[in-house]
């Protein structure tokens, strides 16, 4: 080893040891005649000292010394005078006898400090120093403490680690799928997986009984701060179970990490119907660090000749305490918030519960004072209240109302990231029409097992089938999502004609996992954890780039290393493909 001690081994106990560290220079302090040196590597930061009467020599050469030099210096352990205890080393230092410069460095395009001055596209570029970063590389150390942990609550209760291919079959249903040409079969394709689901499921046929891997996924959609193209799963399945052992023993693996990595005790996760969860939150991923359910307003606000409400299929509204003292502007910021496009709300109502006890809406003309004190009942206001209704087609101005809710609930301060909800949302329909395509599409996946009381249904009304599904929820975060599957070919075959398959595309995508099921298919569901979701709730960020160690942009752009990009002509003639775009 080249060195003795990392950067952030040392404390007042190696007391005049001669040491030899390695690592970057942070920073240099030029005092008169000595030089004081900091010097990092991922373990910690360490001071050095060089001094003109110790070593006039070594001294002027640490003053040649750059930021982010690759250094090895040997020294003794000395007590410092001005101690910094703030840090681990802080209470010693470093007095160099020994220098040596193992790589010098240029000066990097921006400051390798926790607070640095580099744009987001620039730390981009040159993430392998964003990387240097302590809260970047903090991420990744708890990124891989809670991988360690997840396979060692697993291993322990039975489950096989096994990986499964990554170049497979391209499937029609959910997100676009990512192709591979293949050179040795020319005009066909590979896909990368966008789950492992047929795999698993095929585990659990060959009598694995209970398989899990932490696994790379990919997915050709549309990017924003929880999604990458690729990404990683804790994927899981198990065979004779019911969806009530999965919950526990999800839940089980949830406590464990949030007990053993941030030392958080949980308590039971609640359950909630997906019908609940749209009706009170307008979501299937509630946020329920908060209140401010829903109030539904049909039945007291309609048939009074205000036209936005009388056409209104749905009248909701939430109760934003302590916000009746909102000035036009803010309340005119909340309109505009609406009504933005990716929002889409024609307007918003607003009542105040004033301190006098009055009523006062933005619709007084149509509503008198009786009438808007049983808005007042129904929300249950106090004096200080703001209600505010949004009126519209049920399932779009729930939407609507969800984005409003979560925007008064950050301006609250009521989505703390160092407070923990979570909670498993059960019974998701088993079909959602999509008007584009004119049909219905599996709300999870084909494989979903829909309720045994609820088949009868998928003749007569598809749309009101529940499935034996669920998702685990944190802070308003899917972090999980999984199912009971369908083990049954009949069955199975019945799913896919209701998809909209015929028999003979059912048979070309997924002949081999029906012919599977006629070879003793056992009971079996899973469950898919979205690894680097979790891992951002547990480092309290919004987004999931910085669990990566190197992500893609909004574009689905690695800026580093300029990918995607072309390839030779020689290899596109290799694999017997052609592109329609002009080269530029």
């Amino acid at each position: 080893m080249l060195r003795t001690h990392t950067c952030g081994q040392l404390h007042i106990a190696n007391l005049g040891e001669t040491v030899t560290l390695c690592g970057w220079v942070q920073k240099s302090r030029d005092l008169g005649g000595t030089t004081f040196i900091d010097v990092r590597d991922r373990y910690g930061l360490t001071q050095l000292v060089f001094n003109t009467e110790t070593d006039e020599k070594l001294r002027e050469a640490s003053r040649n010394l750059g930021r982010e030099f690759v250094i090895k210096v040997t020294g003794k352990v000395l007590e410092r005078s001005n101690k910094n205890l703030k840090i681990p080393t802080g209470e010693i230092e470093i007095a160099v006898t020994e220098l040596e410069v193992l790589n010098a460095a240029k000066i990097p395009p921006f400051l390798i400090e926790d607070e640095t001055d580099g744009g987001e596209e620039l730390r981009a570029k040159y993430r392998y120093l964003d990387l240097r970063r302590n809260p970047i590389r903090n991420n990744l150390v708890l990124r891989s403490k809670m991988a360690q942990e997840v396979r060692k609550y697993l291993s322990d209760l039975d489950f096989i680690e096994v990986e499964t291919p990554v170049l497979i079959k391209s499937t029609p249903e959910g997100a676009r799928d990512f192709v591979v040409p293949s050179r040795m079969n020319p005009g066909e394709f590979y896909a990368l997986p966008q789950s492992p689901q047929t795999f698993k499921q095929l585990l659990m046929v060959s009598g694995f009984d209970r398989y899990f891997q932490i696994v790379k996924c990919f997915r050709d959609e549309d990017l924003r701060a929880d999604r990458q193209p690729e990404f990683t799963q804790i994927d899981c399945e198990l065979s004779f179970v019911t969806q009530e052992d999965i919950l526990n023993i999800f839940e089980g693996l949830t406590r464990h990490l949030f007990s053993t990595v941030k030392g958080v005790e949980l308590d039971e996760f609640p359950r909630m119907q997906y019908a609940d969860a749209a009706r009170l939150y307008g979501s299937d991923k509630p946020d329920t660090r908060f209140g401010m359910q829903f109030v539904e307003l049909n039945d007291i606000a309609k048939g009074k000749g205000f036209g936005v409400f009388d056409n209104a299929e749905l009248v909701v509204g939430i109760n934003a305490k302590g916000c009746a003292a909102y000035t036009r502007k803010q309340l005119d910021e909340l309109t505009d918030f609406v009504k933005r496009p990716q929002i889409g709300a024609t307007g918003l109502i607003y009542a105040r519960h004033n301190d006098d006890g009055t009523i006062k809406s933005s619709v007084d003309k149509f509503f008198n004072e009786e009438e808007l004190a049983k808005w007042s009942a129904a929300f249950e206001t106090e004096k200080g209240d703001l209600i505010l209704i949004l009126a519209g087609q049920t399932d779009k101005v729930r939407k609507q109302l969800n984005e409003l809710r979560l925007e008064m609930g950050g301006r609250l301060g009521l989505r703390d990231k160092n407070k923990f909800s979570p909670l498993w949302v059960v019974d998701f329909p088993l079909l959602e029409w999509d008007e584009e395509s004119e049909r219905y599409h599996a709300m999870h996946h084909p494989f979903t097992s829909p309720k045994p009381e609820d088949i009868a249904l998928l003749d007569t009304k598809p749309g009101e089938v529940r499935a034996n599904a669920y998702d685990l929820v944190i802070n308003g975060t899917e972090i999980g999502g999984g199912s009971i599957r369908i083990h049954d070919r009949e069955l199975q075959s019945l799913m896919f004609k209701h998809l909209g398959f015929s028999k003979e595309e059912a048979q070309k995508q997924f002949g081999f996992l029906m012919d599977a099921f006629e070879y003793g298919a056992p009971p079996h569901g899973g469950i898919a954890f979205g690894f680097d979701r979790l891992a951002s709730i547990f480092a309290g960020l919004d987004s999931i780039r910085d669990v990566i160690a190197f992500p893609k942009n909004n574009s689905g752009r690695d800026i580093m290393i300029n990918s995607p990009s072309t390839i030779a002509d020689a290899q596109m003639t290799e694999l017997k493909i052609k592109s329609t775009v002009s080269p530029e």
